[in-house]
């Protein structure tokens, strides 16, 4: 048995080694570079075949892809629009600020629930900030990623590791931490993180550009102008008028996208459109033209979080192009003939037959093979027309529509699955819970459940996990454990606890960071190392999650495809991340504990 333990130990140093190459060199995938190693570790018999596949029924990927299917729920109801919002208004789009911004608050939010979870709950908002800011988003994942895990150090219920380690302390009689112990090592962690970030991360961050998409529609025609609203009140004199009725400048300069009554919004009006009192009106054009309507009608500009503003800005509405088919029904037939609005649903801004460009009223123009109509509307009216038999839809509609009228339910969804794991429930356990009843309440589809899952991070986080148990199975984990035991003793307890920091930061790399505090708090409280045992079970419950040089953290592997992040990216911003890390956390555990 000593033999092949002994063996064992060098063959799974040999494939550690090789996987880590390969992570290096960008060669290979991670996923199938991760595949390889799991496989060969069941090939070389340093675990039994089941345990090469056990990775993915553990707890960190289940919980990894029902935190995705989470997120996705958050996105569709527009949560994630109006947070991306809120944050691009107070920080504006400067890329420092934003950054601390964001970074601060995953943070705080990261103290009280799963990093993993607040990471997930932030990714839609940041793909929609960087989209609003044309920042690229290889600037601002890492971050807010890296944010997220130093949160988990703030308090005692943040993460795994500090749950863990009071577990451990009343197993071995010793007095477990407080709810807010560790609190003055995770602030100055966090503070540091932010500003770490936000005065180097132009040096830090990978410079990735976001890839150039097709020129927007609305830029095209230069018809990009902010959607604006006003609301009807009682004194306007454009009660009781219909729509036709409006002077033929309401719709060269100005467009009427669409109205809101009360909790019903109509897009693309019809011309028999009767206006009433309260009605909240949408338009598309000049702020001068704006301006001169809500003048002459007496109306009043809605306030800036004007709900049919938001709605219409979201990513379920958008501007697209169409082509009259060469044998259209609709040929020499006006929009008024077939009803264009009513049949559609979607405004039509401009027509274009040759060389005719058309911005004013254009109802009663005749249609003709080959003209262009560029339109506004949502996605699921304009999507409807890609198989039209008279209309060619140009533009690919991308997007989905938002689920209006669900973000409370969502939000209170994805709280709720958090807070059943405050209650002891595995956290894997309660967020597929919140996953299924993101699905049965019909906020997320089962197909889009499937598409939302990033199956290429699952494949890499359940393909790491039976290292852990290879290192187990060899002894490759007491080894170390007691070489080091035996080499720091009767060093200064600051050296005792630097070298911990480096030992249990090494380990979290390799298994997860909730293994390596159990490996390793046993040892640092039956061991005499010259040092109080309780601060030492605590450096490494903290240092336990110092995983920022490789993507094989749950937020780490959550960010990669999304950021476009390689592992040399993590290796060149995490490696700084991890030597402050480790110098904070030592010194203040030294110092406060």
């Amino acid at each position: 048995t000593s033999a092949f333990m002994d063996s064992g130990v060098l063959i799974l140093g040999i494939v550690i080694a090789i996987t880590i190459i390969l992570f290096m060199s960008n060669r290979v995938r991670l996923d199938l570079a991760a595949v390889l190693a799991s496989l060969a570790l069941a090939w070389l018999g340093l675990i039994a075949p089941l345990e090469a596949i056990s990775g993915f029924a553990s707890n960190a990927v289940v919980a990894m892809a029902s935190v995705m299917i989470l997120s996705h729920g958050i996105e569709r109801t527009g949560v994630t629009s109006r947070l991306a919002r809120a944050i691009v208004g107070y920080a504006g789009k400067n890329e420092s600020r934003i950054i601390a911004t964001v970074s601060l608050t995953v943070g705080l939010i990261s103290s009280v629930i799963q990093n993993v979870g607040a990471a997930a709950l932030f990714l839609p908002a940041m793909r929609r900030i960087g989209k609003q800011t044309a920042i690229p988003l290889s600037r601002l994942m890492m971050p807010m990623g890296f944010a997220a895990i130093l949160g988990g150090t703030v308090t005692m219920i943040a993460s795994g590791p500090l749950i863990v380690v009071n577990d451990l302390l009343r197993q071995a009689g010793e007095k477990p931490f407080g709810l807010f112990s560790v609190t003055p090592i995770g602030i100055p962690l966090l503070i540091a993180g932010v500003a770490l970030f936000s005065w180097a991360g132009s040096r830090l961050l990978p410079k990735k550009e976001t890839a150039i998409s097709q020129p927007d529609v609305a830029v095209i025609w230069g018809i990009d102008y902010t959607i604006r609203t006003s609301i009807i009140p009682r004194s306007s004199p454009l009660i009781g008028k219909r729509r036709e009725d409006l002077p033929c400048t309401i719709g060269s300069e100005l467009h009427l996208l669409a109205i809101r009554n009360r909790n019903e919004i109509t897009i693309a009006p019809s011309r028999y459109t009767k206006f009433e009192a309260g009605q909240e009106l949408a338009f598309l054009g000049s702020e001068e033209a704006f301006n001169r309507f809500v003048m002459e009608y007496g109306c009043s500009a809605s306030l800036p979080n004007s709900t049919l503003k938001e709605i219409l800005d979201g990513e379920g509405f958008g501007f697209a192009e169409l082509i009259v088919r060469p044998k259209a029904s609709i040929i020499g037939k006006s929009m008024r003939d077939i009803g264009f609005r009513q049949t559609f649903s979607i405004e039509p801004l401009i027509h274009q037959s040759g060389q005719i460009e058309s911005r004013a009223d254009f109802s009663d123009t005749p249609f003709s093979a080959g003209d262009a109509i560029v339109a506004f509307g949502s996605w699921s009216s304009l999507r409807l027309l890609a198989s039209h038999q008279d209309l060619f839809l140009l533009t690919d509609p991308q997007e989905e529509e938002t689920r209006q009228g669900m973000g409370r339910l969502a939000v209170l969804i994805f709280a709720a699955s958090l807070a059943l794991t405050a209650t002891g429930m595995p956290i894997s356990l309660a967020l597929l819970t919140g996953a299924a009843a993101m699905i049965v309440t019909g906020i997320v589809t089962a197909d889009e459940a499937y598409r939302a899952v990033e199956w290429r991070t699952i494949v890499l986080i359940g393909c790491m996990i039976p290292f852990g148990i290879a290192m187990e199975r060899t002894g490759m984990s007491e080894i170390i454990s007691s070489s080091v035991s035996g080499a720091l003793a009767g060093a200064h307890p600051l050296a005792v606890m630097l070298a911990l920091a480096i030992l249990a930061t090494s380990l979290s790399l390799i298994i997860s960071n909730v293994a390596a505090t159990v490996l390793l708090v046993p040892l640092v409280l039956a061991a005499d190392l010259g040092a109080d045992p309780r601060s030492l079970a605590l450096l490494v419950a903290v240092c336990a999650q110092n995983s920022f040089v490789l993507p094989t953290h749950q937020v780490n592997a959550l960010l990669m495809d999304p950021g476009g992040y390689s592992t040399r990216d993590y290796l060149r911003a995490g490696s700084v991340m991890t030597i402050l890390f480790l110098a904070i956390a030592t010194i203040f555990i030294y110092v406060f504990i």
